[in-house]
């Protein structure tokens, strides 16, 4: 990128120099311009932005015949990273050159504003428009070809993102309609299942008025049951009659007194035979049932 330059007025020898409409220079003011312009250079030299941009701008108030004003003041604020400051600046600068030289510098800083500001195809204009005035100069020329490079670039950029941005349009349009979709489906789902369910009230309604004649009929029907089961006076059990070969219980009765009477008897023989001093073999008499 092209250094940019200082234009030093020094007794009003060197700058630039405009005729007014009517052929005559106010060379009084156009010569304070430039002395305040110098002063203004000296300070830039000395680092003192401040009253640089003060003699800077009180030379341009002089006379709009010194471009230079215009342009170094522009420098300065380039410097400063100012970059809308600095582009007024060359842009006047430029309208008040009336050299080739004049307007080839003031196009070229222009061209240098835009490529900070990544403007990329107004910084191609610029250049452009600088080397129409100086085709020479190979600066000029290095940074037209750079910026068209990083305009082809950007441009490149640019149009895939709004390829992804089509393509990301695409799929929210596709989600949408995929989301209208399945809102259509599951209400179709709940108006089948509402209308199931209807149809399924409906029949439980008519199966209630089936139930209410079974409940009867089933009602009558356990009562009778009921009615069976219980006994008449008539059907009373009976005594058991024991069956053949058994005992009745008073012929039980009679066996067991008779042979507690054999059992005494036995007793009292053995008491007798105690007392003789014999032995005598026991037979044990157990109770008897039956045979």
């Amino acid at each position: 990128m092209k250094k940019i330059l200082y234009i030093f007025f020094m007794f009003g020898v060197l700058g630039f120099s405009q005729e007014s409409e009517d052929g005559k220079t106010n060379k009084k003011d156009l010569q304070t311009s430039k002395n305040l312009t110098w002063e203004g250079n000296k300070d830039i030299a000395e680092n003192d932005f401040i009253n640089a941009e003060a003699n800077y701008r009180r030379a341009i108030s002089k006379s709009t015949d010194n471009p230079a004003a215009s342009y170094n003041l522009g420098n300065a604020y380039y410097n400063k990273e100012t970059y809308s400051e600095a582009f007024g600046r060359f842009k006047q600068a430029g309208e008040l050159a009336s050299t080739k030289e004049e307007k080839h510098q003031a196009y070229h800083n222009m061209g240098n504003v835009f490529m900070k500001r990544k403007e990329y195809e107004k910084a191609v204009e610029a250049y452009k428009e600088a080397l129409r005035n100086d085709s020479t100069d190979e600066e000029t020329r290095y940074n037209l070809a750079l910026a068209k490079e990083l305009l082809k670039k950007q441009q490149d950029e640019e149009q895939k993102n709004d390829e992804n941005k089509d393509d990301q349009n695409q799929e929210d349009k596709e989600d949408k309609n995929e989301d209208k979709k399945d809102e259509g489906d599951k209400e179709k789902d709940d108006k089948g299942e509402q209308k199931e369910d209807e149809n399924k009230d409906k029949g439980d309604e008519g199966d209630k008025g089936d139930e209410k004649p079974e409940e009867n009929k089933e009602g009558d029907g356990d009562k009778k049951e009921e009615e069976k089961k219980q006994p008449n006076e008539g059907d009373k059990p009976q005594e058991q009659q024991p069956r053949p070969n058994q005992l009745s219980p008073q012929q039980v009765q009679n066996l067991l007194e008779a042979m507690q009477n054999e059992e005494k008897k036995v007793q009292e023989k053995i008491d007798a035979q105690k007392v003789k001093g014999i032995k005598t073999k026991m037979k044990k008499i157990g109770n008897v049932i039956g045979n």
